[in-house]
C-alpha cells in the first residue's frame, strides 16, 4: 500500500493560513532538504485547488529558470499532480489531473495503487479531511517560531481528538522543529 505524507508550515500558535507572509526569514538548506526528501522525493503529489494554483504558477517558471531549486521544480513537474477539487478543472502544468469522485473513496483506491509515495504540501482542508479519515500516513509539521495571531489553525474544534504518534523530531538551525507524526494506533 502506497503512504501519503503531508507536509505544513506551522506558527507555534497553530496558525497554517498564509505563510508566505511570515515563513521565508526561517527557510534554510536544512528546511530546504527536509521538504525536499518529504515532497520532492514523491512520485505522485496529492494537492487542493488552491495549492495546486500557487504551484503551478511558480514551479513551471522555476524550472525553466534554470536556477537553484529547478531540481525541485523538475521533480515537481514529472509527478503525477492529483487535484482536489468540487469545480471540474482545466490544467496548464504536466501530468495534472483531477480526483474524481468522494475524497476518501478516491484516496482510498489512490493507496491501493501501485506506485510510490504520495506527498501532500499545504492544502489545509484536504490534510484535515484525510486526517480525520485515518489515511494520512505521515503529518511533517515544520514549526516555526513565530505567533501570527490570527489565520486558520490546522487543528480547529472537532468533536473527537486526533491521536498521533511522535516519529521523529529534528530543530533547525532558525530554530524551526520539523516534527513528523504517524497515527497513534501505528
Amino acid at each position: 500500500m502506497r503512504k501519503i505524507s503531508a507536509g505544513l508550515f506551522i506558527a507555534a500558535d497553530g496558525v497554517v493560513e498564509s505563510p508566505d507572509q511570515w515563513h521565508f526569514p526561517y527557510f534554510n538548506d536544512e528546511m530546504g532538504a527536509a521538504v525536499g526528501a518529504q515532497l520532492g522525493s514523491a512520485d505522485t503529489v496529492l494537492l487542493g485547488r488552491v495549492t495546486y494554483d500557487v504551484f503551478a504558477d511558480a514551479w513551471p517558471g522555476r524550472e525553466t529558470a534554470g536556477g537553484e531549486d529547478a531540481p525541485m521544480a523538475k521533480a515537481l513537474g514529472d509527478a503525477r499532480k492529483i487535484v482536489v477539487s468540487r469545480s471540474a478543472l482545466t490544467f496548464t502544468w504536466r501530468n495534472s489531473e483531477q480526483l474524481q469522485g468522494d475524497l476518501l473513496e478516491g484516496v482510498t483506491a489512490l493507496k491501493q495503487e501501485n506506485g510510490g509515495p504520495i506527498g501532500m504540501s499545504g492544502s489545509i482542508s484536504v490534510v484535515r479531511a484525510l486526517l480525520a479519515a485515518g489515511l494520512i500516513d505521515e503529518l511533517h509539521l515544520f514549526v516555526h517560531p513565530i505567533a501570527v495571531g490570527k489565520g486558520l489553525r490546522l487543528f480547529g474544534a472537532s468533536t473527537e481528538p486526533l491521536l498521533l504518534r511522535l516519529l521523529s523530531s529534528t530543530t533547525f538551525t532558525t530554530g524551526v522543529l520539523h516534527t513528523v507524526y504517524g497515527p497513534a494506533g501505528q
